[in-house]
């Protein structure tokens, strides 16, 4: 928040009472009250809130067959790189596929080998005149079907030995293992949870005004609660929906992509607003009555209690956002004792 300036405090003399909704004050007592002129200055509005460092999106890494895990040897935070071999899948229905898909592909070997001796067969006879030009056509088509369905069951064979291995798509930790070596899992079952490398965000919960103060784009800085250097951070999603505790959630992420992070790691964050004029006033200045704040402005009248909205505070100073205008005076000695005079009198007892 940009500094503001001291707020100089004016004394004067005030003349008759007459706050409104409470009882007459004397002249006198009036008199010994102090007043401050209200000013509006620039002030670059911050909206705080504590966040948690999380991951942008997870990966799972799911079982292609249903068979026995085995050779899983990760467990949460344990590093991985691209492609590599985090367990194997056992059992009789992988063992059954296997069998069946290298079945398959030798006799798609033996049919290709047939086709090409077909052919060069054919082709020897067109050069003696044995055959026609339309039997090595045929024969060609024959040798183009066995080679498609050679590279077909290749393939297959090729994906059902993958499916036998499970594997990191890419680089990363393990979040959470679903599934323990020697269970049996089912096809597409969850084995385990990986956090790829370089997707955290910080999710941070905003309320009221503040969250519909928040921008896309906007810059603050994060603080982790651990004590570690200050994170600059952006805005770089705005919740469309409310949570069921009122808040909004912002996602932010850091501009500098060597941001030091880490997952689950939580702290306060601070987002920069636009500057807005403001007027600031003692905090003392401030009454609560039913929920909503006041202050005293004093007229040639007499004093009279006006509805403010408070806004952000700096030591002995509180920011009002809206209610006052600039030139008024505002009550600050014993604002809320002369707000509250006569409170007694229209105290009425409960009844037993």
């Amino acid at each position: 928040m940009a500094a503001a300036a001291i707020l100089t405090l004016q004394c004067c003399a005030a003349g008759a009472a007459g706050v409104s909704g409470t009882t007459g004050t004397s002249d006198t007592a009036r008199a010994a009250a102090g007043t401050i002129t209200a000013r509006a200055q620039r002030v670059a509005v911050q909206y705080r809130a504590y966040g948690r460092v999380q991951p942008i999106a997870v990966l799972p890494v799911t079982a292609g067959q249903a068979g026995v895990i085995a050779g899983l040897r990760v467990v949460p935070g344990s590093p991985v790189t691209g492609g590599e071999v985090l367990a194997t899948l056992q059992g009789p229905e992988i063992q059954s596929l296997l069998v069946s898909r290298e079945g398959a592909l030798r006799s798609a070997s033996a049919a290709l080998a047939s086709a090409r001796r077909a052919l060069a067969t054919e082709r020897d006879k067109l050069a003696a005149h044995l055959t026609t030009r339309v039997a090595v056509g045929a024969a060609e088509s024959l040798l183009a079907t066995a080679t498609s369905e050679f590279e077909t069951a290749q393939a297959l064979l090729e994906d059902a030995r993958a499916k036998s291995a499970l594997r990191a798509p890419s680089a990363g930790r393990v979040l959470a293992l679903d599934a323990a070596d020697g269970e049996r899992v089912a096809a597409g079952q969850t084995i385990l949870t990986l956090q790829t490398g370089g997707h955290l965000w910080l999710v941070a919960s905003f309320y009221g005004a503040d969250a519909a103060s928040i921008r896309l784009g906007m810059s603050g800085v994060f603080r982790p609660a651990t004590g570690g250097a200050p994170v600059p951070v952006k805005v770089a999603s705005v919740g469309a929906t409310i949570g069921p505790d009122g808040g909004e959630e912002v996602g932010l992420i850091s501009p500098d992509a060597s941001g030091a992070w880490l997952n689950g790691e939580w702290g306060a964050v601070t987002v920069a607003g636009e500057a807005r004029p403001m007027i600031p006033i003692p905090t003392e200045a401030l009454i609560l009555d039913q929920a909503r704040w006041w202050v005293l402005v004093h007229t040639p009248g007499g004093d009279r209690a006006q509805e403010v909205v408070p806004g952000p505070t700096r030591g002995w100073r509180t920011f009002i956002a809206a209610g006052l205008t600039p030139g008024q005076q505002i009550v600050v000695s014993n604002a809320y004792l002369e707000y509250h005079r006569g409170i007694s009198a229209r105290y009425t007892p409960p009844e037993y």
